[in-house]
């Protein structure tokens, strides 16, 4: 008898294409960062790069959704990867030719995230039918493990590939790297999660509203997904402010500052690890997800009171406790989920994110400019305490259904 495992073929091939994606991104996206302030000496230009990366998922995620549940998710991903390596051969080819000209980032900017709206999108709904039944925690571990290590190794490589490496080349660099993907992508299983076909826009509309209706049925995603958005819109907001508190500190320095990033994404590596090896039961998910999110919200409420020694060895447990509890809620969350309807719950998602964090970086970034930065701190870690408390704590039946989800069960109302 075959014994099953995680690393099938297909597993390890997606993995890899992940990996390679994250290392493109990583070696373009801080350069590109980086330039943009060295040109223009503008945070108010770099923050309108910024929110061009966001505003395509508040748009479109929703509108392209029914589109890519419905379809090979295989297509989607090669052919989107196809347009990537067409956006960013223009791009280096066009930076070569007339230099840094700022408007031509903030359109490359917006071209790139759309194409990543309906890729995250097409690659998420993917992703689930790849893995093993059984092995979801650890199919998850690995992804959410990918991301940190690789950063802690790109981020600085690709600052010192700012200094010695003109941007153009950079570019085809990252160009090179999705066509290694697509070939990798080539010899994966595809998979059609749905059997129905959108022959109208009449079926489109109604696909549409089907993944609204389920959004609005399910309490416990609904709950579950609100409260994400919400706590990641605390936490961009949150960096703002740790970012000023940092600049205008006399005893603290930007450099200080980043090494929390480092030590949170160490956390993050060992979290994964730990959670690849360790398996939480199902009726233990919802309880320790509820602990690590209540460490989160009080910790991220006093971090500016600390010491810095003190930062940055709650930096390191979070960042192990925050990959644990992302990669229990995802292996809940799309074993719950009926896979033809992933792509619109993630889509829905992707939109509450995104007006999440462009909603709280206007609120700390006022809050900062009229009360001291501890206080705006404290206020803005209040708002995700009150959300911790609506979404999570008191529908606790609806959640912990969500929760204690497997993929051999029936899916509550979803079988209905």
């Amino acid at each position: 008898m075959k014994k099953e495992t995680l690393w099938t073929k297909d597993f390890i091939l997606i993995t890899i294409t992940t990996a390679l994606s994250a290392i493109g991104g990583e070696a373009l996206v801080l350069p590109v960062s980086l330039l943009v302030f060295d040109k223009t000496q503008s945070t108010f230009l770099s923050s309108i790069i910024f929110i061009c990366g966001v505003l395509p998922d508040a748009f479109f995620s929703v509108l392209v959704a029914p589109l890519i549940d419905n379809g090979s998710k295989k297509k989607w991903v090669i052919g989107l990867d196809a347009i990537t390596v067409v956006v960013l051969v223009a791009m280096g080819v066009l930076v070569s030719k007339t230099g840094f000209v700022y408007s031509g980032y903030v359109v490359f900017t917006l071209l790139v995230s759309i194409i990543s709206v309906f890729y995250r999108i097409s690659f998420f709904s993917w992703f689930p039918s790849l893995i093993t039944p059984g092995f979801e925690q650890k199919g998850y571990a690995v992804s959410n493990t990918l991301y940190p290590v690789i950063t802690l190794v790109m981020a600085p490589v690709a600052a010192f590939l700012y200094q010695i490496v003109p941007i153009h080349l950079l570019f085809l660099f990252t160009a090179a790297l999705t066509v290694l993907s697509i070939i990798l992508e080539s010899f994966i299983t595809d998979v059609k999660t749905s059997s129905k076909t959108i022959e109208s826009f009449k079926d489109y509309c109604q696909e549409l509203k089907g993944g609204f209706q389920f959004f609005k049925k399910e309490k416990g995603i609904r709950n579950i997904y609100s409260y994400v958005s919400l706590t990641n819109g605390v936490s961009t907001g949150l960096d703002i402010i740790k970012q000023a508190y940092f600049q205008t500190s006399p005893h603290l320095s930007v450099m200080m500052f980043g090494l929390l990033t480092t030590f949170e994404m160490i956390g993050r590596s060992v979290g994964g690890f730990l959670q690849y090896f360790i398996k939480v039961k199902p009726k233990k998910r919802f309880g320790f997800t509820k602990f690590v999110y209540t460490v989160y919200d009080v910790i991220d409420a006093v971090f500016l009171f600390m010491p810095y020694p003190l930062m940055s060895v709650t930096r390191l447990v979070l960042g192990g406790l925050g990959v644990s509890s992302a990669t229990i809620r995802e292996t809940a969350v799309q074993s719950y989920l009926p896979s033809e309807m992933r792509g619109r719950v993630n889509a829905i998602s992707s939109m509450l994110l995104s007006i999440a964090m462009i909603l709280f970086q206007l609120i700390a970034g006022i809050l900062g400019e009229i009360i001291p930065l501890r206080i705006a701190a404290l206020i803005v870690s209040a708002l995700g305490m009150i959300a911790l408390v609506f979404f999570i704590f008191i529908p606790t039946a609806e959640n912990r259904k969500v929760y204690e989800a497997t993929v051999s069960q029936n899916k509550g109302s979803n079988a209905e």
